[in-house]
């Protein structure tokens, strides 16, 4: 078999090939998988739902609708009920003053504007210091967000101890606590804005 001259015109022929058959692979591959990922993102939200509300029997997906924030963007709501009785709502929350960036939190209300549970969706927080934000609790050793459960940010600000509220924060990692509680005042004020309460 002759061995093909070097010329600009093989190379760029060679590297089209190529690019054309790495795009085909790429696109197939994500054709294959974009169902699956779909489904587990859903799965994700359903289940972060779940954690964050009392028993439902609804579909909270199904009935989500967009409150606007006081910053001018919209958090998604995912209203959960009995029957045809609210029982909590669950909102999509985020904040920007984490110490590595982006928090995104699902936090769940009672009617009566009380903290049910919140979840931490995504961070990228500091192993081991900023990361404490996200397992549960026991009864011996409450995880950080405990605190949290059955207060109505109303009467119980949303700051930490060294800003003069009540929040107890993670030792070593004060930014991502006061960032958490950054996430959190956000969902309450679109929650109590939005005349949900």
């Amino acid at each position: 078999m002759a061995k093909m001259q070097s010329t600009l015109r093989n190379m760029v022929l060679s590297l089209t090939l190529i690019s054309l058959g790495a795009s085909a692979a790429l696109g197939y591959v994500y054709e294959f998988t974009k169902g699956p990922i779909e489904v587990s993102l859903l799965n994700k939200k359903l289940d972060a739902i779940k954690q964050v509300v009392p028993d439902f029997d609804n579909d909270p997906n199904a009935e989500m609708f967009l409150l606007p924030t006081v910053e001018g963007d919209s958090l998604e709501v995912y209203p959960a009920k009995k029957g045809d009785e609210v029982v909590g709502y669950a909102l999509k929350s985020y904040t920007e003053k984490g110490f590595s960036g982006h928090i995104g939190l699902m936090v769940g209300f009672t009617p009566d504007g009380a903290i049910y549970n919140i979840n931490v969706l995504e961070h990228k927080e500091t192993p081991g210091l900023g990361t404490k934000l996200v397992p549960e609790g026991t009864p011996e050793n409450p995880a950080f967000k405990d605190q949290f459960r059955g207060k109505n940010p109303a009467e119980f600000p949303l700051k930490v101890k060294k800003d003069g509220g009540p929040v107890d924060a993670i030792t070593a990692a004060t930014i991502s606590s006061r960032a958490f509680c950054d996430g959190v005042q956000r969902a309450y004020n679109t929650f109590e804005k939005g005349g949900l309460k």
